[in-house]
C-alpha cells in the first residue's frame, strides 16, 4: 500500500467532564497502519490546536494516523488520566506536552516502557531522557524579550510582574525565569515578583486586580501563555489602568490579537507550534524507522505588536481549527 492510499484519521478531543469523540481509524482490524497519538496540554487553546494541524498534515504525509486528546483543564491529574487512556491503545509513539515536569514523570515513563516512542513537545520533564527528543521554544529567550519590549515602552522603568500558571510547568517557569533574569539586570526596572493564574483566566484577572490595588504605579506585566495573558487584560481593564500598565503576552491566539488591535495588549511574543508539531512528528517516525533522532531541538519566536500584525506578522497568529 502507497503512503497516499492510506487513510488516516483522527480522534478529537472535546470538553465537558473529559468525553472524547471517537472516529474510526483505518488502523483497527489489524492494519499495519502506524498510529502517533498527540496528548496536548490542555483541549481547545489555539497553540495545541496549532500544533495539532500541522501534526495531522506530517502524519498524513508519512501515511500514519493521529489519535489527538487532551484534558479539559491544564491539570496533571486530568492529562494522567488521558495518557493512561492512549497507552491502553497502544499508539506506536506518542508525542506529549506535560502539564507537569515531576507529576508527569512517571506516567510517562510508564508509556515507554511499555515500548512506546516518547516525543516531548512544548513541555520537559525533571528527567527528559525517557524520550527520544524534545521539541521545544526558547522559552528563556521569549521571556526575556517580552521584558525588553516592555522597558521599550517604558523607558524610564518602573515596577514590572510576570503572571504564570503553576510553579512546575516547566515551559512558562522557564519564561518567568528569563524575565526575572532580564528585569534582574537593569537597575530601573523593580520585579514585584511573579502571580500564578492556575491556567484560569477569571484567576488571572483577579490576580492582577489584586495587584493594581497594592502597587498602583506597576507599568508592565509579561503573561506567560495565552489564558494568563487574556485574564491579565482583563484585570487591567477592570481597574482602568489600560493607559499605564504595558501587557506582555506569550502567544498568539485569536484571542489575544483581538486584544493587540484594541490595545489592551501592547505586544505578543508568539511561538512556532507548527513548526513543533511538524518536528516532533519526524522525530517519532525515524525512531520508529531505525534513523538518526535529533535529541533536543529548540524552536523561536516572533514579537507581534499592533505595527506588523496585518503584515509579516500575521502568519505567527495561532489557529482556532483545523
Amino acid at each position: 500500500m502507497s503512503k497516499k492510499s492510506r487513510r488516516v484519521a483522527t480522534i478529537f478531543a472535546i470538553g465537558g467532564a473529559g468525553a472524547l469523540v471517537l472516529s474510526a481509524c483505518s488502523g483497527a482490524g489489524g492494519s499495519d497502519t502506524k498510529e502517533i497519538a498527540f496528548v496536548q496540554g490542555v483541549a481547545g487553546d489555539e497553540f495545541y490546536i496549532s500544533m495539532q494541524c500541522a501534526i495531522e498534515q506530517e502524519a498524513a504525509a508519512e501515511g500514519v494516523a493521529v489519535n489527538t486528546q487532551g484534558p479539559t483543564q491544564f491539570d496533571p491529574s486530568l492529562q494522567k488520566t488521558v495518557l493512561d487512556s492512549v497507552v491502553a491503545s497502544r499508539p506506536d509513539a506518542i508525542l506529549i506536552a506535560p502539564t507537569d515536569a515531576t507529576a508527569m514523570q512517571a506516567p510517562i515513563d510508564a508509556a515507554a516502557r511499555q515500548g512506546i516512542e516518547v516525543v516531548l513537545v512544548d513541555a520537559t520533564l525533571d528527567d527528559p531522557s525517557v524520550a527520544v527528543s524534545h521539541v521545544a521554544s526558547d522559552n528563556v529567550g521569549g521571556g526575556a524579550e517580552a521584558f525588553h519590549a516592555i522597558k521599550q515602552m517604558n523607558p524610564e522603568g518602573g515596577k514590572v510582574l510576570a503572571m504564570d500558571l503553576y510553579p512546575g510547568v516547566s515551559t512558562t517557569n522557564a519564561r518567568t525565569e528569563g524575565f526575572e533574569q532580564a528585569v534582574a539586570q537593569d537597575p530601573d526596572f523593580e520585579y514585584l515578583g511573579v502571580q500564578y493564574s492556575h491556567n484560569d483566566p477569571a484567576e488571572a484577572a483577579r490576580l492582577m486586580t489584586a495587584a493594581l490595588s497594592r502597587d498602583p504605579d506597576i507599568v508592565g506585566v509579561f503573561a506567560t501563555n495565552l489564558f494568563a495573558s487574556e485574564g491579565t487584560a482583563t484585570g487591567i481593564r477592570q481597574a482602568n489602568a489600560q493607559d499605564q500598565v504595558k501587557l506582555v503576552g506569550f502567544d498568539a491566539g485569536p484571542a489575544q490579537v483581538n486584544q493587540l488591535r484594541d490595545g489592551t495588549v501592547q505586544a505578543l511574543i508568539a511561538q512556532e507550534p507548527a513548526t513543533i508539531g511538524k518536528d516532533g512528528v519526524q522525530q517519532a517516525m525515524n525512531a520508529l524507522d531505525g534513523n538518526p533522532v535529533t535529541s533536543d531541538i529548540q524552536t523561536g519566536f516572533r514579537v507581534i505588536t499592533a505595527d506588523n500584525l496585518d503584515t509579516d506578522g500575521a502568519e505567527w497568529v495561532y489557529r482556532s481549527a483545523c
